[in-house]
C-alpha cells in the first residue's frame, strides 16, 4: 500500500469519527494521534492559549469538544492534497463546518452581556464596541437563515510510527475576507 493510499484511509477513519461524535470512541479515536500532538483550532491565537493545543490530552479536550458543539465537520476529500516522504506526509483540504442556529440566538447573545459588562478586563468603550460587534454580526448573519455553512481550511501533518500513519499536527482555518477577529495591541 503507498503512503498516499495509507493517509488517505487516515483521513478517512478521521472523518468516520468526526461524522460519529460518539463519545465512547473517543479514546479510540485519538489513536489517530501521536503522544506529542498539536493541533490549532479556528480560534488558536498563540501557543497554548485558546485553541492552539500540544500534547495528547490538549487535542483529545478539542476534538471532545467539536465533538459536543462544533457542527457538521465534512472534509472534501476531491480538493483533497497529500503528499509524502519516507515516515512524514502532509495534507491540505478545503471543509465545511454546518450547523443549524435556531431563533434562540438572539436571546444567547444578550444573555452573554452581563459576562460582557462585569469583565474588569475591559473599558467602557472597549465593551461598547463589543456590544456593537456582536449585536450587527448577530443580526447580519441570522437574516441570512439559519442553516449556517462556513469554508474551512485544514490541513495536517502525519508521521509513520510503530502504529502506523498518526497525526503529528492538524490545522483547522476559516477564511478572513475582512478586518481579522483579533488583533494584537501595539
Amino acid at each position: 500500500m503507498s503512503p498516499q493510499s495509507e493517509i488517505l484511509a487516515l483521513l478517512t477513519t478521521f472523518q468516520h469519527g468526526y461524522t460519529q461524535r460518539d463519545p465512547a470512541k473517543l479514546d479510540e479515536f485519538m489513536r489517530l494521534f501521536t503522544p506529542a500532538a498539536e493541533a490549532i483550532g479556528t480560534n488558536g491565537i498563540r501557543p497554548s492559549q485558546g485553541e492552539w493545543l500540544r500534547g495528547h490530552e490538549a487535542v483529545r479536550t478539542l476534538i471532545e469538544g467539536d465533538w459536543q458543539s462544533w457542527g457538521d465537520f465534512q472534509l472534501d476529500f476531491d480538493s483533497l492534497q497529500i503528499h509524502a516522504q519516507t515516515d512524514a506526509a502532509w495534507v491540505s483540504a478545503l471543509a465545511t463546518v454546518a450547523n443549524t442556529i435556531g431563533p434562540d440566538a438572539y436571546e444567547n447573545y444578550l444573555a452573554s452581556l452581563p459576562a460582557l459588562l462585569e469583565d474588569p478586563a475591559q473599558t467602557a468603550p472597549e465593551k461598547l464596541r463589543e456590544i456593537l460587534r456582536g449585536a450587527s454580526n448577530t443580526l447580519y448573519e441570522l437574516e441570512k437563515g439559519a442553516q449556517f455553512i462556513w469554508p474551512l481550511r485544514f490541513t495536517a501533518v502525519a508521521v509513520r510510527t510503530e502504529s502506523g500513519w498518526q497525526f503529528a499536527q492538524l490545522h483547522f482555518s476559516f477564511a478572513t475576507t475582512r478586518f481579522p477577529d483579533v488583533r494584537l495591541p501595539d
